[in-house]
């Protein structure tokens, strides 16, 4: 068995709530105590933010922490009057606290940019974003009954296809989507169950509702960044977390490893689960480590497994083949077995679709799920719904234009100005035009490209995305924000408490992915 990833360093600070006293230590992430003084730094108390804050506002967006009366929400009045109560001073080195944190446990991600890779720190504004409890239930009760209704699609589309031959979906959207796996054809996995890891990006509108904008189920990542924006605001705001009674996320890794060993072919205390990553060049290389790391699971790269003559999954170890019960992949389909998919691939396993097909290995998400991540699938999630379980969405849907569709495409390239025009799967914020923050040679350009392949594109109006308290260069400032909660599906379903919340960082900008310049937030659910 491959040992696991060790731990790494990290710093702590702690604050008084005087004169700002900093105390620097050197320590093991996880150790209970710190073990060495690096510095002190004491900083009197100049002008309060108070002004700043009453004069904080939001025209024309649901802000997630003040009222348009320009008051504190209910949930967010104790988080409102501590950072009321600091100084210039404090919040400057709160922030420089928070990114000296992030750069000692090496949260980083990766930017492709004109063929070089680029480390960076994790960016992460320090006010967190309150969302109430009893919201949450409600919209954790959406998440789960789509996240049910894409698997029973999924399962239905490489099986019977009665949804199709039903008339509720268009065969033709669904068999020349590009993540149609035909490979897949007659399989069924254990509990039914394909994605078993969705990433689903919400979004609020001016009328203070959640909106489900896109669901992410081949590879998503980002929970990673969850964990450690939760890490890090403990640290910086020890007090105030404490004051909260707000949700935990950190047992997330126990309840993903206790979904992936519900998936094992045997009947074992303890399946060996290993997790599947590209390597380190790879963007989210951070996160394949840490989970594996949190999980006790193996990190392993392609090379590192084998199919053998019993056609089971083997991972190599020091003392012999170890057999490998649920792969946790996070390379794509195309490059997970040069048997059957891109021959050219040294990333996958020779041979790993045959040993999935006779249920000698899990994989997840499954191959072929992603036929149900297609941007142009994603308008028919609600027709799921009503269809295989004969309910009504308890999420809605941002409206969606089908540019495959001729009165869809019409109205897209007569309000090309108006509107955001996605292609059907990219990921990470690629491809998109923001029209209402586009030039007009961008609508031109993405008018010719809709009409040269309308399969390719959907449309969607530009959705008045919620607002939340950002620290930005010395001031409170309002910036648009997402949220990406991670279901989770096996045996049994679960929801994070909250999630990822990606910021725009640049002022206007609707633009929330990391790649793209924006940053995150410590999403908070609070009971009270």
């Amino acid at each position: 068995m491959h040992a696991p990833i060790a731990g790494y360093a990290g710093k702590i600070a702690l604050f008084t709530t005087h004169a700002l006293v900093c105390t620097v230590y050197q320590r093991d992430r996880y150790a209970p105590q710190p073990n060495r003084k690096v510095c002190i730094l004491t900083i009197t108390h100049d002008r309060i933010m108070k002004k700043k804050w009453e004069d904080y506002r939001a025209p024309g967006y649901f802000d997630e922490l003040i009222t348009e009366q320009g008051n504190p929400r209910i949930a967010a009045r104790k988080l409102v009057n501590h950072f009321s109560k600091l100084s210039d001073a404090e919040m400057s080195e709160f922030f420089a606290a928070a990114e000296l944190a992030i750069r000692e446990m090496g949260i980083s991600f990766t930017v492709y940019s004109e063929g070089s890779n680029i480390d960076r720190s994790w960016p992460m504004d320090i006010i967190p974003r309150i969302i109430r409890a009893s919201d949450w239930r409600r919209v954790s009760a959406g998440l789960i009954q789509r996240s049910k209704a894409l698997n029973a699609f999924i399962n239905d589309i490489y099986n019977r296809q009665k949804i199709l031959a039903d008339g509720v979906i268009p065969a033709e959207i669904v068999l020349d989507s590009g993540n149609y796996r035909p490979e897949c054809a007659g399989v069924s996995p254990k509990h039914k169950v394909w994605a078993h890891i969705c990433g689903t990006d919400l979004v609020r509108d001016s009328d203070g509702q959640f909106y489900v904008l896109e669901d992410n189920l081949r590879v998503p990542s980002g929970v990673s960044y969850m964990l450690e924006n939760r890490v890090v605001t403990k640290r910086v705001l020890p007090e105030l977390f404490e004051d909260c009674s707000v949700q935990p996320v950190s047992d997330y890794p126990l309840r993903l490893f206790k979904m992936l060993s519900s998936l094992s072919p045997r009947a074992r205390k303890r399946p060996c689960v290993v997790v599947l990553t590209p390597g380190i060049y790879n963007s989210a290389y951070f996160e394949h480590a840490f989970l594996a790391q949190g999980m006790g699971a193996a990190l392993v790269e392609g090379n590192d497994l084998f199919v053998g003559d019993d056609e089971c999954v083997y991972m190599h170890t020091v003392a012999g083949p170890e057999r490998v019960d649920v792969i946790y992949r996070r390379i794509d389909d195309d490059f997970i077995d040069p048997e059957v998919f891109r021959a050219d691939s040294a990333l996958g396993i020779p041979g790993i679709m045959r040993s999935w097909k006779k249920g000698k290995v899990a994989i997840a998400n499954a191959p072929g799920c992603g036929v149900a991540d297609d941007k142009v699938i994603y308008a028919y999630v609600h027709k799921m719904i009503r269809y295989y379980f004969n309910e009504e969405p308890l999420t809605r849907s941002v409206k969606t234009y089908l540019c495959h569709d001729a009165a869809d495409r019409d109205y897209v390239l007569e309000n090309i100005a108006e509107l955001v025009v996605k292609p059907a799967n990219e990921s990470g914020g690629y491809g998109i035009m923001v029209g209402p923050h586009s030039s007009k040679a961008k609508h031109k350009e993405f008018a010719r490209l809709i009409e040269e392949n309308p399969r390719n594109y959907i449309a969607q109006p530009t959705v008045a995305l919620s607002t939340a308290p950002t620290y930005c260069d010395g001031e409170i400032q309002p910036r648009h924000l997402d949220l990406r909660p991670f279901i989770l599906q096996g045996a049994d379903s679960w929801v994070t408490p909250g999630g990822l919340t990606r910021v725009a960082m640049r002022k206007g900008s609707l633009v929330v992915n990391s790649s793209q310049g924006g940053g995150s937030k410590d999403t908070w659910i609070l009971e009270r």
